[in-house]
């Protein structure tokens, strides 16, 4: 191949002999090796045909070589030869001298022909040996890439067994990463048997929109990411809502957000024992709330029967002053926080002031009273408020029963 080189730098004709760097991949080589075997096998039946003809042209030759010395020694001039009979034969004779010429011509471009096949596949063989030893060298390096991928496989699954422990992940990563290194060698061996595609700007563009469509999940939750980690994202032990499910995040992947379930988002301590997983998409496509944000503010009500014959004025009056002193704090701390959400100068625009509404019952009156506290000590707010009413309506019973007024002690007070 460098002699093909340096004699197709020197001279401007085109050597028979190829060059390695015209068969790249093994599918050109194999597709190359039929061709000039073919090639081969016509220029050896276009040999025959012309040594055909040069063993019948030099049998005519001599057929014709017999018959004008046969004919010259028939034809010796006589004496009393005319001068028309002289012309004939005169004639006769140019004609198979021409005859004999034109012979040897032809059977010298018959032999020249063989000659020339015989050198064109002499080349035709020295092509067929480079593609050869190219055939083999390719299927050399597709050998080594299986076995580089092999090895690659085996060193990935021991890093694995050292750095994961857990048996379930260990399965999971395990089949990943063997899927993952097959595929690898599986493109570099097509690669090396039919080279990089003529249209590749067009096939990947292709790829990577197929791609985009069957993973948009993954690439909005690893998008989703991003934005838990920001200032108005979520952290483990949040508790959160997300798509309606209530519960803890226990751990935040790449990919995945994983919440230990409760029954409700303030029923802080009893989980339902269910793990649940998220694509972080939701971030992007959804919506969720945590309740683990400075403030964790949120309103709640307890709901009564005040029963006949109670004065409800007077104990609307206490219950109200008991629950204004009783979440006075946690008001003041709300319209702060809030008033600093929302950027506001002066007063909030929202009161965090408890309220008390009267709704009519069948035996008596309902009393709905609001007022703010945190998500976090929820229930034992609720429980305090609860104890302080029970005493309230204890104390009111008891005045009724000094002022003369009975109660009927088998109607509940709430």
């Amino acid at each position: 191949m460098k002699q093909y080189e340096e004699n197709a730098s020197k001279s401007n004709g085109q050597n028979a002999v190829a060059s390695a760097e015209q068969y790249k991949t093994l599918a050109d080589q194999l597709a190359t090796w039929r061709s000039l075997n073919n090639r081969k096998d016509l220029l050896a039946q276009a040999q025959q045909l012309a040594k055909a003809d040069v063993a019948a042209l030099t049998d005519d030759q001599a057929r014709l070589k017999a018959e004008v010395e046969a004919a010259n020694n028939s034809d010796k001039p006589v004496v009393e030869e005319s001068s028309s009979d002289r012309i004939d034969r005169l004639q006769r004779l140019a004609v198979r001298q021409n005859i004999q010429s034109l012979l040897s011509d032809r059977v010298g471009t018959q032999q020249q022909l063989v000659s020339l096949y015989g050198r064109w596949a002499d080349q035709v063989e020295i092509q067929r040996k480079i593609v050869v030893h190219l055939i083999l060298r390719s299927v050399a390096f597709i050998a080594a890439i299986c076995l580089l991928t092999i090895l690659a496989g085996w060193a990935l699954q021991f890093a694995l067994s050292k750095m994961i422990h857990d048996a379930r992940q260990k399965q999971t990563l395990s089949t990943v990463l063997s899927l993952g290194t097959q595929l690898v060698g599986l493109a570099l061996v097509l690669l090396a048997i039919f080279g990089v595609p003529q249209q590749m700007p067009t096939i990947i563009g292709l790829a990577t929109a197929g791609l985009t469509v069957v993973f948009q999940d993954f690439i909005l939750a690893f998008c989703g990411w991003f934005v838990l980690m920001g200032t108005s994202g979520i952290r483990v032990r949040d508790w959160v809502e997300i798509d309606g499910v209530f519960g803890e995040v226990v751990q935040l992947g790449l990919f995945r957000t994983w919440l230990l379930e409760t029954g409700n988002w303030t029923a802080h301590g009893h989980p339902t024992g269910r793990k649940i997983s998220f694509l972080n998409s939701y971030v992007i496509r959804g919506k969720y709330f945590n309740f683990s944000t400075v403030g964790q503010w949120m309103w709640d009500e307890i709901k009564m029967t005040i029963p006949p014959g109670a004065e409800i004025h007077p104990l609307i009056k206490k219950i109200y002053e008991a629950f204004v002193k009783e979440t006075e704090a946690d008001a003041k701390m709300a319209e702060a926080e809030w008033k600093r959400v929302t950027h506001e100068e002066g007063s909030p625009q929202f009161s965090a002031m408890p309220s008390v509404n009267l709704r009519p019952a069948g035996t008596g009156v309902d009393l709905v009273i609001r007022y703010i506290t945190r998500a976090g000590v929820r229930v034992e707010t609720r429980n305090r408020l609860y104890a302080m009413i029970v005493e309230l309506m204890q104390g009111e019973t008891k005045e009724s029963e000094h002022s003369g007024e009975s109660i009927s002690s088998s109607k509940p007070f709430w």
